[in-house]
């Protein structure tokens, strides 16, 4: 398909042109470019397509700043400038909670933008692997003379194909340096990088998290034990970066990288790091959810409390709680907060956020929320007046739906990072609650995610 004018963008970041009236749905492209299409899928109603030429470019396209740009699966929407980047994504609130939730919506406040649009997340995960990701050109090259080694981001899609990665705008220094030390070391001591086809090999992944407060942590996840290396390498690594305040190790043999389930070895320093909010301070361990954008994170938690409209002898119910952070930071505006969450270790945390904090009108409870979550709960630790819900990308369970009904709060503050399932709890919610307050919120410059807060208010 040749010439086509690309108009739009719609869910999940995808660019939309028109072809004999058929939606053609595609990437890498913004509105005002003309391209050059090759078919990949087609349906009755639609079809998705390759870029094979951009035949003219939009006048709103501006440079990639990142030389992985278009390589690495992040930061696609580097060539659509910040400003336009956060008109989509208001568009893309507007759209899914109208055409899914189908329900009565108030005007939709403005968007609000991230200060910081580079260096904004808290954490990173890197991945090792002894087959790297090639370049066009390196394709045509003499493989011998390359070194196939690489730590950094999976190609989209490939599970066992790794970018090796030079320099990422995603997380601050010391990030770079680190990541880049240890592939340095690891290829001149000959150690071995993952092959996650085979699975075997000892240099697994690597996590970097950072705070506001200066804190590093960093995990190095081995998929074997080689006692020699594994100290030899944690000795290098502990000499060139003292400022690491919590430098720990992993060793992971399973099938899949997650560490929820494994036992994590402090090397060296704290189990933890400590990040902090209008004085409040919050223990992150190395299995903890906090929000990777720290200080877009305030902004989004200053909205969920101004939503709440807290008066102080509110009983609150903070759902998908994770360490605390929402609990915790309006803990000193209402009787009693009662936070819920699936992690056992995110729980405990919590705990000692309260304790570090010295507040003690909090509970909280790990679990299968469908399971926690019932009437006898609710009968034993109050009936709520508010309910904040925080759900992971797949909202809340129809259970949990049906129980929040049965509670009758005054007011449900629902924050989300995916407003199309938003949408859908919202219509199950819609006979006894009225949309009142929309507030999406820019916690990934560059890319299509955007996280949306609603006040739900029940009808009198």
């Amino acid at each position: 398909m040749e010439n086509v004018l690309i108009t739009d963008i719609g869910a999940e970041g995808k660019a939309i042109g028109r072809v004999n009236d058929v939606v053609v749905f595609t990437t890498h492209v913004i509105p005002g470019d003309v391209v050059d299409m090759q078919v990949t899928k087609k349906r009755t109603k639609y079809m998705e397509a390759i870029v094979k030429r951009v035949v003219s470019e939009s006048p709103d396209r501006v440079p990639a700043f990142c030389e992985h740009f278009e390589v690495c699966g992040g930061c696609k929407w580097q060539f659509l400038p910040y400003e336009k980047q956060l008109f989509y994504k208001q568009k893309q609130v507007a759209d899914q909670l109208r055409r899914i939730g189908r329900v009565e919506l108030p005007e939709i406040s403005p968007i609000l933008g991230s200060k910081k649009t580079t260096f904004y997340r808290n954490k990173l995960e890197f991945g090792f692997s002894n087959k790297r990701w090639l370049t066009h050109d390196e394709i045509s090259t003499d493989w011998d003379e390359l070194n196939m080694n690489a730590l950094g981001f999976h190609v989209p899609g490939l599970f066992d194909k790794i970018i090796n990665i030079n320099k990422c705008w995603l997380q601050d220094d010391p990030s770079n340096q680190i990541r880049n030390f240890i592939k340095n070391y690891a290829d001149e001591n000959r150690l071995d990088f993952f092959d996650r086809k085979i699975q075997s090999g000892l240099l697994r992944n690597i996590i970097v998290r950072t705070s506001t407060t200066g804190d590093v942590m960093l995990i190095v996840c081995f998929f074997a034990e080689q006692k020699e290396n594994r100290e030899g390498l944690m000795a290098a690594i502990a000499a060139e970066f003292p400022q690491i305040t919590s430098l720990m190790y992993v060793i992971n043999g399973k099938g899949n990288d997650t560490i929820h389930d494994q036992e994590i070895i402090v090397y060296k320093g704290n189990d933890h790091i400590l990040e902090e909010m209008e004085g409040l301070k919050f223990k992150i361990g190395p299995k903890s959810f906090y929000q990777t954008n720290s200080e877009q994170a305030y902004e989004l938690y200053k909205v969920a409390r101004d939503f709440a409209q807290l008066k102080g002898d509110e009983v609150v119910y903070d759902l998908y709680t994770g360490t605390g952070t929402i609990a915790n930071f309006i803990a000193r505006n209402v009787q009693k907060v009662v936070g819920i969450e699936y992690v056992p270790e995110a729980i405990e945390d919590a705990h000692v956020n309260s304790v570090l904090n010295g507040i003690e009108n909090t509970s909280f409870f790990a679990g299968d929320m469908k399971k926690i979550l019932t009437s006898d709960f609710i009968g034993q630790h109050g009936r709520p007046d508010v309910i904040i819900t925080d759900p992971p990308r797949a909202g809340m369970d129809e259970d949990v739906v049906k129980t929040i009904l049965e509670a009758a709060p005054e007011k449900v503050v629902y924050v989300s990072c995916n407003p199309a399932t938003q949408a859908r709890d919202i219509a199950l919610m819609d006979e006894a609650y009225k949309v009142t307050r929309i507030q999406p919120v820019d916690m990934f410059p560059h890319t299509h995610h955007v996280e949306n807060v609603v006040l739900l208010e029940r009808r009198t």
